[in-house]
């Protein structure tokens, strides 16, 4: 996981930790990060982030109530057994992501040209 791959949006009233767990969740079950995948370090990403470790270390540990991942002393936190998609089913979630950014971004008035954009400046 690149350090570019979780960001915080400081407009959104939803708490920091809560963006962490939940774009860390959807690079887990997206396909993005793979089985076994190691995560940074709390003081990794929280120093990434600009965030308290604290915030982090709140996040890692939903995830690993949720599944997602496993913590081990020395090993660190990675992407649990079983809990990405397989690869047939990343085209469709694929999709469904796009669908979801097309909704969002027309609510904020974009048109199609302004979709393609916001896509290629983003890959």
């Amino acid at each position: 996981m690149s350090p570019t791959s979780v960001t915080l949006d400081t407009a959104d009233p939803t708490p920091p930790f809560e963006q962490v767990r939940r774009e860390v969740a959807a690079l887990i079950t997206s396909g993005a990060l793979e089985e076994g995948s190691r995560l940074p370090t709390v003081r990794q990403l929280a120093a990434d982030l600009r965030v308290a470790p604290g915030t982090v270390a709140r996040a890692y540990k939903e995830l690993e109530s949720a599944g997602l991942v496993v913590t081990r002393r020395g090993a660190g936190t990675r992407v649990a057994p079983g809990r990405t998609l397989p690869p047939e089913r990343r085209s469709e979630r694929l999709e469904e992501l796009a669908r979801q950014y097309v909704t969002a971004a027309r609510r904020l008035g974009a048109d199609d040209e302004a979709l393609r954009t916001a896509v290629e400046t983003a890959l």
